[in-house]
């Protein structure tokens, strides 16, 4: 899908067959401490003793304490290095949350060997009721306008997400839309909301899909390629097979193009990535979002080493297909997302670029989250112990793990900060960066693979600036209607949305599937 180019920030060198990582991937000392940590050695303070915001709460209160000392024994940065309080006086502005997941269910049909929310470090789920009540919705509505009221959003995404969302009956899966919808129009009446359900797909009906088409819901279905032998990790309880009921819904999904947000979709080296990309092309998405396994420096990815690049091989077979196509058969959002950056581009990202974190996970409980993609780093590692009952979406914007993601260059590694790709890659995806005992101030695990996958991405882009352009009229190789930043900015629990660096185009909807595995 080439565009000539003739302006941006300058590109990195051309493509590099073996991108050099950091010598050690550790931050330099002690120099290499940020305005805002202005001490790795202090803990961050502990609760103040007396009465407070959580007098009469027991049981809770001693929960959220268990947890700061879970966030400081596994992760130093943020939760004992980062001053909140010093970074606010040292400049760095709280951004709002401008997306919104909504874990309407806390369980799923299938059981897929792999995933994050029942597979992983965090088995919080266990605890969760299986659905979210009336109140708990009433209350999340609530808040949320309260949060689009006072900071004057145009717009705030919600996801539902679970779980798996369509266990509820078709009659009830508009209800937290609805109610969200309500209470913003009585509080911020000129913000608009938009809504996305992530689902595995195997639910879809006729119904489902006539009830989110009226409730204005878009659908993204995750998938792991478009064939059987793509997808024997997603199975049910029993261990059967789940894709025969996911490609039924996708093919139902297709025919309703004004609901069809897109398909994602984790890279497995063990597939063939140009099989696995024409095989989800059978299905019609408008988009494909091509996803790195959660995976970090404790637990890394499978086919890790040293010096290889696997993951950058997979996705750039996939790139080459995608940018010499000679029509745009669909989007893939990794790649748009590259390619805006290098060009300077606002993206809404939070998986690449320096753009802050701007996503809020409501549990089926009331209790207020982090993205869900923490949960692959460690026990409760996406926990704030704050609940809809006690907290506003404001008092989040303070809390350590938050406040780190919304610091840009002052929270990445020093290595990192001193990378020329640093403005592109933005130091990876957060979770990808942990390290048990340390925390999330290191690269990315898939630093290499990044680097190699900028570096070409950034060679054809030059190229394509280089070469003549067709006369008008004339089809363009892989040419597209709609610049590569447009329509980016639907969410994230493995990539949630960010806080646009400036005020992103009127109507950059959600073109895109939520970045949030189901």
């Amino acid at each position: 899908m080439r565009r000539a180019v003739t302006s941006g920030t300058p590109l990195p060198a051309p493509d590099d067959p073996t991108p050099t990582p950091p010598p050690d991937l550790t931050d330099p000392a002690p120099s290499d401490t940020a305005p805002t940590a202005p001490s790795d050695a202090a803990p961050h303070p502990d609760p103040p003793a007396g009465p407070g915001p959580h007098a009469g709460l027991g049981p809770r209160v001693d929960a959220a304490v268990a947890q700061q000392v879970r966030h400081a024994r596994h992760a130093p940065w943020p939760y004992t290095r980062l001053d909140v309080a010093a970074a606010r006086a040292a400049g760095h502005r709280p951004h709002p949350i401008r997306q919104f997941v909504l874990k309407t269910r806390s369980r799923c049909n299938l059981a897929c060997t792999y995933c994050y929310v029942y597979e992983m470090a965090d088995q919080g789920w266990r605890e969760q009721p299986p659905a979210m009540t009336p109140a708990t919705i009433a209350r999340a509505a609530q808040r949320i306008a309260e949060h689009a009221a006072a900071h004057d959003l145009p717009r705030v995404d919600l996801v539902l997400h679970g779980g798996e969302p369509l266990l509820s009956a078709p009659a009830q899966l508009a209800a937290p839309v609805d109610a969200v919808r309500t209470a913003v129009a009585g509080a911020a009446p000129a913000t608009r909301v938009t809504a996305t359900v992530q689902t595995n797909g195997t639910l879809l009906t006729r119904g489902r899909l006539t009830a989110l088409a009226a409730a204005g819901i878009r659908v993204g279905v995750s998938l792991d390629g478009g064939l059987p032998a793509h997808n024997t990790r997603r199975v049910d309880h029993a261990g059967r097979p789940g894709f025969a009921s996911a490609a039924r819904g996708l093919r139902l999904l297709a025919r309703h193009p004004q609901s069809y947000a897109g398909v994602l979709c984790v890279v497995d080296l063990d597939q063939d990535p140009i099989e696995t990309y024409e095989s989800l092309l059978a299905f019609d998405p408008p988009s494909v979002g091509l996803l790195l396994p959660l995976a970090n420096w404790s637990s890394p990815p499978p086919g890790h080493h040293p010096g290889r690049t696997p993951y950058a091989d997979w996705l750039l077979a996939v790139f080459e297909r995608w940018w010499h196509d000679g029509v745009r058969r669909t989007r893939i959002r990794l790649f748009e997302e590259i390619i805006a950056l290098l060009l300077g581009l606002p993206t809404t990202t939070e998986t690449l670029g320096l753009t802050p974190a701007a996503t809020a996970v409501i549990e089926t409980d009331g209790s207020i989250e982090q993205a869900d993609s923490l949960k692959s780093a460690y026990e409760g590692a996406a926990a704030t112990g704050m609940t809809l009952d006690t907290h506003s979406f404001d008092q989040l914007l303070d809390h350590p793990g938050l406040a780190a993601r919304q610091l840009g260059r002052d929270a990445l590694a020093g290595w990192c900060r001193a990378c020329e790709l640093v403005d592109v890659c933005g130091g990876g995806h957060y979770p990808h960066r942990y390290r048990a005992g340390e925390g999330f101030r290191r690269p990315s695990v898939y630093c290499a693979d990044l680097q190699r996958l900028i570096r070409h991405i950034a060679a054809a882009v030059q190229r394509a600036a280089q070469t003549p352009r067709p006369a008008a009229g004339a089809p363009v190789a892989g040419a597209t209607d709609t610049p590569p930043a447009e329509g980016t900015e639907a969410a994230d629990a493995t990539a949630p949305v960010t806080a646009p660096a400036e005020a992103p185009p009127a109507e950059a909807s959600a073109a895109h599937p939520p970045a949030v595995a189901s």
